[in-house]
């Protein structure tokens, strides 16, 4: 979505012929503005700071202007974004408005699909919540769930994913996000394990076997860890996901390193001891992503509600 021209300028004299811009650039400079920072910015949109950096200077490009000047209590409006900023919001007031009129969604007795792409672990920690959530409040509507791989940013942007949840650092412009919950990391044992009845010790870590997950999420967090701490697991068995890890883990001796959640639920799925993991593991994010062309689609605004209120945590 585009606005014509005819915001005023303070010096017509000097002021670029500005024939359209950018609905999201409006929203973009209102939230600079509001916010002082682009950072602050960013997390308000729902974006990350390239791509805010970027559409500010897309913004200081149009107007010759630098619009916002870096100073020690924050990035300050020059007068020509303090006179620009009362058309600004009284044009997005306007499209707010507009939008409240347009289609809408009615979860009760909608019929629709909705392709979300989500990790494995997501399969088993976030989807049987949603389903459930979904099946009482939208009876009709139904989900597919899509793998997170290289192509999932053009199934994105091409519609043939609407959501995607979990750790996908690569979206960047172009795509919004926000963010649900912060994972750290723990490790799981059969219960009765006959040597770690004091808990997971650094030496027992090193000496145990291990089962590496190949693709998990976060794995390459994992192994950037081992190899900053100089640690040389005893892997006995690979899997390509976590499918068997729960019968696996309470049938062996064997240890699996893991982010909280997936091993939190797999630990009470399968009677499982969880342990502290003796070394630091960074800690990441998961988020979920949809693309700006469809970011103000009724459905899809929708279900972002319903995971931010499934899965948000403050």
């Amino acid at each position: 979505m585009v606005f014509a021209r005819g915001l005023p300028m303070k010096n017509k004299v000097d002021a670029p012929e500005v024939s359209l811009i950018e609905v999201r650039l409006l929203r973009l400079f209102e939230a600079i503005y509001a916010t002082r920072s682009v950072t602050r910015a960013a997390e308000h949109l729902g974006q990350s700071q390239p791509t805010v950096s970027i559409g500010l200077g897309k913004l200081r490009e149009q107007f010759l202007d630098p619009l916002f000047v870096r100073t020690s209590v924050g990035m300050q409006p020059t007068p020509q974004a303090d006179a620009l900023i009362g058309p600004v919001r009284a044009v997005l007031q306007a499209l707010r408005q507009l939008s409240e009129q347009g289609p809408s969604f009615a979860p009760l007795t909608a019929n629709r699909l909705f392709r979300i792409g989500m990790t494995d672990a997501s399969h088993i920690t976030l989807l049987p919540q949603l389903l459930s959530h979904i099946r009482t409040v939208a009876p009709n509507v139904q989900l597919e769930a899509l793998r997170i791989d290289e192509a999932i940013a053009q199934a994105l942007q091409s519609g043939e994913a609407d959501l995607a949840l979990g750790l996908i650092p690569d979206l960047e412009t172009g795509f919004f996000q926000q963010t649900l919950y912060t994972q750290d990391w723990i490790c799981l044992a059969t219960s009765d394990h006959p040597r770690l009845d004091g808990g997971l010790t650094l030496a027992a870590y090193r000496t145990e076997a291990h089962i590496h997950i190949v693709s998990g999420t976060g794995q390459s967090l994992l192994d950037e860890a081992l190899r900053t701490h100089g640690i040389e697991r005893r892997i006995l068995l690979r899997l390509p996901g976590f499918l068997g890890l729960t019968g696996i883990l309470s049938a062996s001796d064997l240890i699996a390193t893991l982010p909280r959640q997936i091993g939190e639920t797999i630990a009470a799925l399968g009677g499982l001891t969880v342990h502290a993991c003796p070394f630091p593991i960074p800690s990441f994010t998961v988020k979920q992503h949809w693309h700006e062309r469809y970011h103000q689609d009724p459905g899809i605004r929708w279900l972002r509600g319903v995971c931010a209120a499934l899965f948000l945590r403050n």
